[in-house]
Order: structure tokens, then sequence, then C-alpha cells
């Protein structure tokens, strides 16, 4: 198997919640799936990329900016409960079926995460390979902490929503590291993906990100805000 047989893939159902028909709301007269698109193939570390979508309009985006429509995603896959690595590896055989060619690495792409740089998707596939990860997954810091300024109502009581040694912190600074999960890039490496596929194992690595870059759109808010950054900043860059 060669090295460099790396599969992207950008999964982007038709329906959507919080913004309707957010993957293909325009930025800069843009898509916003085609981002991610643009992204991948700009990075030229690729072997393929393809998307999975339920949509006839996705797909058809997808094919005008340079992605690969091997095969629509079927319903039972496509709807706001189905979970993303069942999805993820259903894309993964229906590609080494297509392309007949076995890839080491999974990188997945999430169309909704469009601030990421080439240079992000580049430095965590190097990151991978560099600790032999099983997988790796995007983050920020948290702008919040668990152990220090987030809290839960239990029984009608309001209490830290963890602590340390059942010690409560008064300092940030005190308070162990925690990170937001920015939904932005997910590398699996092929084989564990395939057997087991659990987020968070023994050989999980993380790949910081600066919050600048790191906004999920899920709210009509944050893709306001997503929209004003693209359209005020060098997207190549």
């Amino acid at each position: 198997m060669k090295d460099n047989e790396i599969l992207c893939t950008i999964c982007a159902r038709g329906g959507s919640q919080g913004v309707k028909n957010k993957n293909l709301k325009l930025i800069n007269n843009i898509p916003l799936i085609a981002y991610s698109i643009l992204q991948a193939k700009a990075s030229k570390i690729f072997s393929n990329i393809i998307v999975s979508s339920d949509s006839k309009k996705i797909n058809k985006i997808a094919l005008k900016y340079g992605a690969e429509v091997i095969f629509r995603r079927p319903n039972f896959l496509a709807t706001s409960k189905a979970p993303k690595i069942p999805v993820l590896i259903h894309a993964v055989k229906k590609a080494e079926k297509f392309y007949k060619k076995k890839y080491n690495m999974i990188v997945d792409l999430d169309p909704t995460s469009p601030l990421r740089k080439i240079y992000d998707i580049k430095e965590s596939v190097k990151k991978f390979k560099k600790e032999k990860s099983n997988n790796l997954f995007s983050v920020t810091n948290s702008r919040k902490n668990p152990y220090f300024n987030m809290v839960e109502v239990f029984k009608n009581k309001i209490n830290i929503v963890k602590k340390v040694n059942k010690k409560e912190l008064f300092r940030r600074q005190d308070s162990p590291k925690v990170y937001d999960m920015n939904a932005s890039i997910y590398i699996w490496n092929k084989k564990y993906l395939l057997d087991k596929a659990k987020l968070i194992n023994e050989k999980t690595s993380l790949y910081l990100m600066p919050e600048e870059r790191s906004i999920d759109i899920d709210t009509k808010f944050e893709f306001k805000l997503t929209k004003l950054i693209l359209e005020n900043e060098k997207f190549f860059r």
C-alpha cells in the first residue's frame, strides 16, 4: 500500500435544522460545502476527495467544485440521528470498491467548519503520522472550564460541573486543561476505523486550532459570523 493513499471524505446531508440548507448557502458567492472541497484540493495530499450526501443538489455542487461523487448516501444514514462513524465506514467501503484501492488514512473535513486553513489540514496529517495515532480530531481552547466556571443544576442544587479531588477551585489557572472539539478535522487509521472506531482511545491525538478558525456552524448567528469573517479575509492563506 502506498503511503500517499489518503481518502478525504466530506459528509453533508441535505437536511439541516439550525440553518436550513446550510451546506448550500452562499458566502462570497461560493456554497458553504465548496470551501472544504477547495481546501482539500489545494492541500494536494489526497488520493481521492469524495462527498457523501443524500442530496442531489449538494452532489451537483460537489462535482462542480471538483469533488468526486460515486454514490448517493442511503436514507437511513442521512437522518438527524444518524451517527457520523457509520457514515464514514459506508463511504470508505464504497470508495475502496469503486477505485479498487486500499486507503491507509481517512481525513474527514466537516463542511460546516470552513475557517480551517490548508495549513491545518497538512499539519494535522503530519501529527497523525508522527504520533502513529489510531485517530485524531481538532480542538480549540475551551472558553469555559467545567472545573471552574461551568455550573449544573442537580436536584435543585447548583454545583460546579467537576471538582478536583472533591475540592472546588477558585482560580482558572489551577484548573485542568480542557478543550472544545471544533468539528473541523477528523483523521482515522483506516483499519482502526473499520475494526473498532472509538472516538477516544489510548492512541487518540489532538490538533489544536485557534478560536478564530474553530467556528462550527450550527446556528444562524454562527453562520452570520463565519460569513463576516470569510468576506473580510483572504480565503487561501
